[in-house]
């Protein structure tokens, strides 16, 4: 039995995604425990490749890179309640230590986290490569949030000015 390709988000789907994301950049990455509990930490997205997948640093002996060593499945939420966007993805992670890349996605600001440098062997790149996700968001951002607030409150009516919509295959 030959495995099956992981889903892929299409382009207008990663279109999407990247403009929902691009100014957001810390995302929650939920893992899973050995014991099957979900363990969820901030973390940095250094880079959206134009094929969609997500690039983070890492240490290869933490627990995430363990984690993800004995179950690839992850998910990342992002937020940014400024403009009111909102974004959870559900994918495959895989870990990397590609030397090319590490010295492509690298900036100093990095040595907050790791002290050590680039070049310190420990370090290497969590790959992930999301298939659905789902986003909401309200145009016109706190203002009309306000407003619709007020309308609310008014005329009883619900607040329908956000938009929600689901991308890619549902997760498995």
């Amino acid at each position: 039995m030959q495995a099956q390709a992981a889903p892929q988000l299409k382009a207008h789907e990663l279109d999407t995604l990247r403009e929902k994301i691009n100014d957001i950049r810390i995302t929650m990455m939920t893992t899973q425990e050995p014991n099957g509990d979900f363990h969820t930490r901030p973390m940095a997205t250094h880079e959206m490749d134009p094929d969609g997948s997500l690039w983070f640093f890492a240490y290869d002996d933490s627990n995430k890179v363990r984690e993800i060593g004995r179950n690839s499945r992850v998910a990342l939420g992002y937020s940014d309640p400024g403009p009111e966007t909102y974004v959870s993805l559900s994918g495959r992670a895989e870990v990397s230590k590609d030397r090319a890349k590490i010295d492509e996605l690298w900036n100093d600001g990095l040595k907050t986290w790791f002290p050590n440098g680039k070049d310190d062997p420990r370090i290497c790149l969590i790959k992930v490569n999301a298939h659905a996700g789902e986003y909401w968001d309200r145009p016109g951002g706190k203002m009309m949030t306000l407003f619709e607030m007020a309308k609310g409150a008014l005329t009883g009516q619900p607040d329908s000015s956000g938009r929600n919509e689901k991308l890619g295959d549902e997760p498995r």
